[in-house]
């Protein structure tokens, strides 16, 4: 049986990848801040009670990181997929009213946890078959994509993650372990709002076909949901 962990795991999209994964039979290790609180999670888990176990995990707390991959040492990783991350409100993310406590925190979600995530679990994940590493980011972190200026605080704490994850694909390609970032496309979730353009179900399903069909030349590398590389 394979393993999955992923952040974010209690809603939208990070929900939606616990419910395809469980149900392909998939061992999947689902993390979010208030597992109690986690209505639609714990119905997953208990729906697949032989392969979801829910863990807390505040990915800003990096001695809680330790802790869990210490519990998990035994247990080798296939596929981590670094999905936790926050949108900055509309005010306090555009010229003139910036909100530097915000960018803070967005840094230290966005960009500073998969990297910190990733280091707690590399040697789970060296040890498994599938030795992958999804870092789900934006094509506004695209800087050859931005023609819409603003979103000074989102933007950066993506694109700042995507060099990270452009490096780490380059530092663990010794030891064959695939690194790549994924754009979830336009997505109705409680961050993407109700006029976005998919479902998670469907960016779930696309994404899952990118994961599914990539190899070691393919780490480094930008992808959309549907398969199309994005611009750096």
């Amino acid at each position: 049986m394979r393993t999955m962990l992923i952040t974010g795991a209690n809603r939208g999209i990070g929900l939606e990848f616990v419910r395809q994964y469980a149900a392909d039979g998939w061992r999947v290790v689902a993390c979010c801040r208030k597992p109690a609180a986690a209505e639609a999670l714990n119905r997953l888990a208990a729906q697949y009670p032989d392969q979801t176990t829910v863990h807390a995990l505040d990915v800003t707390d990096h001695a809680q990181i330790d802790q869990l991959a210490q519990t998990l040492s035994q247990q080798p990783i296939d596929l981590l997929i670094n999905n936790a991350g926050v949108y900055p409100p509309a005010y306090g993310d555009a010229l003139g009213e910036t909100d530097y406590a915000a960018w803070q925190h967005a840094f230290a979600v966005n960009t500073m946890a998969p990297l910190k995530i990733t280091e707690a679990f590399i040697r789970q994940i060296a040890r498994s078959e599938l030795k992958t590493i999804v870092t789900i980011t934006s094509k506004m972190g695209s800087i050859a994509d931005n023609r819409g200026g603003g979103s000074y605080i989102y933007r950066s704490s993506k694109a700042g993650v995507n060099i990270v994850m452009k490096s780490l694909s380059i530092d663990l390609n010794p030891q064959k372990i695939i690194a790549v970032l994924l754009h979830p496309g336009w997505v109705k979730t409680d961050m993407g709002g109700p006029g976005a353009l998919i479902t998670a179900e469907q960016s779930v399903a696309g994404m899952r076909r990118v994961i599914a069909n990539l190899t070691l030349q393919d780490s480094g590398k930008f992808y959309a949901f549907d398969g199309q590389i994005v611009p750096w």
